[in-house]
């Protein structure tokens, strides 16, 4: 029960230092979308962005919970590999069965998460997808931010890496321990998925919503953020919310998800790091055996 409620203090705690830390930021958007607003209102104009990214948002969560993990993989990739293998014995399936789920897992999520901007174009021609998170101008002077975050999320990590749940469960692949081959492209995918998952939350959606929303698309971006986290342990999906509204300010404030990329490989790379070290599962051979 106390691990059940604890969430919900130390949201109280963290929130309203979000608010203090990003309140010119959130206060430039709400501006920003009220002129906008006001402009459509005295056109009569509707702005449909909000409608179709929403509906591409739904879609697109519910086509990867159904079809981009195990799943899809055992119906469509398998019977695929195990048939060239029969020709092509280098596929090795029995060995990389698993690895090759996950490759099938990290393909689905960055496609699913980039294509929507090759829609959007298709939707909204004078939108620049650019605008959509992918300035680098500023970059470096907002690298302090990304010191800032780390210097709050590290020491966290470290004490809830010794969690029992958190050591179950990371990495996802579980064989990352077999072999450096299999942590390193283990983590390749990973961090790959991790960029197109910045696209979609904090570049797409935040691009989409903000001119309508204001700073209320953080928020609205941030609960599907939050419940892709489901089925992780229960801390971590809380974090999400406030990592979510987090990022989401931060890629706002810098105009671009590059900095939030950055956190975010650094938090999960870190985390998997630890989760192997408890365990005594260092890789300690390049190639998994034969």
């Amino acid at each position: 029960m106390v691990k059940a409620i604890v969430p919900l203090p130390a949201l109280l705690v963290l929130l309203p230092a979000l608010w203090w830390f990003f309140r010119d930021t959130w206060r430039a958007l709400d501006q920003e979308a009220t002129t906008y607003r006001a402009q459509l209102a005295a056109e009569g104009r509707t702005d449909y962005r909000p409608y179709v990214a929403l509906a591409l948002c739904a879609a697109l969560l519910t086509l990867q919970e159904y079809y981009g993990g195990r799943t899809g993989y055992d119906e469509f990739v398998r019977p695929v590999l195990a048939k060239l293998e029969v020709h092509h014995r280098k596929i090795h399936l029995f060995r990389y069965d698993v690895l090759y789920g996950f490759a099938w897992w990290a393909a689905t999520r960055v496609a699913g998460y980039v294509a929507p901007l090759g829609l959007w174009k298709v939707c909204f021609p004078r939108d620049s997808v650019l605008d959509m998170g992918f300035r680098g101008r500023g970059f470096f002077s907002h690298l302090w931010i990304y010191g800032l975050f780390l210097a709050l999320v590290v020491p966290l990590m470290l004490i809830v890496s010794r969690e029992p749940d958190f050591g179950a469960y990371y990495p996802f692949y579980r064989e990352s321990s077999r072999s450096w081959f299999d942590l390193l492209v283990w983590e390749s995918m990973y961090f790959a998925q991790f960029f197109a998952l910045e696209i979609f939350f904090r570049g797409f959606l935040l691009g989409a919503l903000r001119h309508s929303f204001g700073s209320g698309a953080i928020f609205v971006m941030a609960v599907p953020y939050c419940m892709i986290h489901y089925g992780k342990p229960f801390l971590e999906a809380n974090g999400a919310i406030v990592a979510g509204i987090a990022l989401g300010s931060l890629s706002m404030k810098t105009k671009s998800i590059y900095q939030g990329f950055l956190v975010h490989i650094t938090v999960a790379g870190l985390m998997d790091w630890l989760a192997l070290m408890h365990r005594h599962a260092i890789p300690k051979v390049f190639w998994p055996p034969g």
